[in-house]
């Protein structure tokens, strides 16, 4: 708001914070599903394909309901709506191989991440003083990787924990986000 008008970019706030209960209903379905994913037990492969695939459906919904809230980089949400919605399906059809898949791949994303994060707390270590707990952790995930690449069940659990924790993250930034469009939606209501 610009001396007492309102421009392009409040009214669209406005608008966006009319729906801050759609973030918070998700975040709570994020939290339910992540309490879900976080009881299966290594036994349960196919149930834990069929819901890694259900995460990533309600992960396809959630960016179909962010490209109807925001203005810019619509396009990407799109396009990860369209791609988690192959891939859900993909994993419902197939259960026991895309859980064997999703392993092996948790296993190599964990080393990647572990390379970059050494390579960037050596290279940020004269700007933070912190460098060595990204040092440290670099290292732990470089170790997970291996464990979960050379062992099968080990990389099932480790499977089991990123999607749990994945879902509970997730449901703490809708939360977040909820909360913050409805501070929106109380401001432009008293303006």
């Amino acid at each position: 708001m610009v001396n007492g008008t309102v421009d392009a970019t409040d009214r669209e706030a406005a608008e966006i914070s009319k729906t801050w209960w759609v973030f918070l209903i998700t975040g709570i379905a994020w939290f339910i599903i992540s309490l879900v994913v976080l009881r299966f037990n290594l036994g349960s492969v196919y149930a834990i394909g069929i819901m890694t695939g259900l995460v990533i459906l309600a992960a396809a919904v959630n960016e179909f309901i962010i490209f109807t809230q925001v203005a810019s980089w619509r396009w990407l949400h799109i396009v990860l709506g369209v791609l988690f919605v192959i891939v859900g399906i993909a994993c419902l059809i197939y259960p026991g191989r895309t859980f064997v898949t999703v392993a092996s791949l948790f296993g190599w994303f964990l080393l990647f991440k572990g390379i970059f994060d050494i390579i960037g707390s050596i290279i940020m270590k004269e700007e933070h003083d912190l460098w060595w707990l990204q040092l440290i952790v670099g290292i732990l995930e470089i170790a997970l990787a291996f464990w979960a690449t050379g062992y099968w069940r080990g990389s099932a659990a480790l499977l089991i924990v990123w999607v749990g924790i994945s879902a509970m993250l997730r449901g703490i930034t809708e939360i977040v986000t909820a909360f913050s469009l409805r501070k929106v939606k109380k401001e432009y209501a008293v303006a």
